[in-house]
């Protein structure tokens, strides 16, 4: 129960201290210069403190900043890419925006202008979402030690991202990129494009357009990986770029995987393969290094898929949808595409690919009509003979 005292100050002023247990049995104290403020204050720290719903006002005074570097030592264990995304939103959005906030000071109406105002100056809608998602995530955190009664992020809409243009090409373009990347114009004093012609640059095309894996699974491949005698690659691991430095770890979804491979590309591998030892990586950059895909399509597929006049949104990750395409046309059921893609569930390879699979609407009705015309009435008379 909170208690309310009378007070003289030296100066002969009154004071009304309302003392009480925190839920931790700690003694607190405030004061008021009125006993009606000091009767209203006991009355809701009662209510809180029965309900189970007292802040600590002391929490509710630290700085965003504060509760910032708190929470960064909390996603410790999240993928290096995601955790220097993390920072770097909070780095560039957040805290020259709240770093000296009490974060009890935050509410609604202060979230609401920062994505009014990132929205009219600019940042696409994947960013907005972005920082009102890490945002959100430092105020939980706030909001689950007790230092918040709510957390103001909560019901902040932001703009829809909208989802990426697919680019589906078909085998002759996928054959006819990787002859580009292998055969650029060559550009004198351009350093690595000094080259004559990089076959292993086309050849890592043909590979992503007809295996369907990821970029990240890609440069992450060494050739211990390739089973020539089976044709098949055993997708293991996966690599990303952070904090300047390729970070190897599983593939996404953490689903590992086997992905045939066309005889015609088996073939090739072998070749490649041949003078490399087996925990070599498949695809190197020009230094024998591991490859860093953002070298790669910087200085090579960007510019050759613009060469040829190929849409502006085309993406090395649109190879992964080529393959996709072309299991579909092949009519592969949804089941097998969900395995060589390794999505985590069929349910994201229709979410991803199901507006493919009405192109072959017309040949199932055809083929369902070819049924209907072939059936024949059993007569009668055979019925019973069948049933006896």
């Amino acid at each position: 129960m909170a208690s309310i005292q009378k007070r003289h100050t030296a100066s002969s002023e009154i004071r009304w201290d309302v003392r009480y247990r925190d839920p931790d049995q700690r003694h607190r104290t405030r004061t008021f210069h009125r006993k009606v403020d000091a009767q209203k204050f006991a009355n809701l720290v009662e209510a809180d403190l029965a309900r189970g719903e007292w802040l600590d006002p002391g929490l509710g005074k630290e700085t965003f900043g504060e509760w910032a570097r708190r929470w960064q030592s909390t996603i410790a264990g999240l993928a290096p890419k995601t955790r220097e995304s993390y920072e770097s939103i909070l780095r560039r959005h957040l805290l020259p925006r709240f770093e000296n906030t009490p974060v009890s000071r935050i509410d609604h109406p202060m979230v609401l202008a920062l994505m009014a105002e990132l929205t009219s100056t600019g940042s696409g809608a994947g960013t907005v979402r972005n920082v009102r998602d890490v945002l959100r995530l430092i105020l939980e955190l706030t909001r689950r030690s007790g230092a918040i009664r709510t957390n103001p992020v909560e019901g902040a809409k932001v703009p829809k991202k909208p989802p990426a243009q697919m680019v589906f090409l078909n085998a002759d373009q996928i054959m006819t990129l990787a002859q580009e990347v292998t055969n650029p114009p060559i550009r004198r004093g351009a350093g690595e494009h000094r080259r004559a012609a990089y076959p292993e640059r086309g050849l890592l095309v043909r590979f992503a357009g007809f295996t369907g894996l990821r970029s990240g699974e890609i440069v992450a491949l060494r050739a211990e990986a390739i089973d020539l005698m089976r044709g098949r690659v055993q997708v293991l691991a996966s690599a990303s770029e952070a904090y300047g430095k390729l970070q190897f770890g599983p593939p996404k979804t953490y689903q590992r995987r086997s992905v045939p491979l066309p005889k015609t590309l088996l073939d090739e591998l072998t070749t490649h393969l041949a003078s490399k030892d087996s925990s070599d990586f498949v695809f190197v950059s020009a230094r024998g290094g591991p490859l860093r895909h953002s070298n790669f399509y910087a200085r090579h597929f960007k510019p050759a898929a613009i060469r040829l006049g190929l849409p502006q949104t085309t993406r090395f990750h649109d190879l992964r949808h080529s393959y996709a395409a072309m299991l579909i046309a092949e009519n592969a059921h949804p089941r097998a595409i969900m395995e060589r893609l390794g999505h985590s569930t069929i349910q994201v390879t229709l979410g991803t690919y199901g507006h493919l699979f009405p192109s072959l609407e017309a040949s199932l009705t055809e083929a369902l009509d070819d049924v209907y015309r072939g059936a024949k009435p059993t007569p009668p008379a055979k019925v019973r003979e069948i049933k006896g």
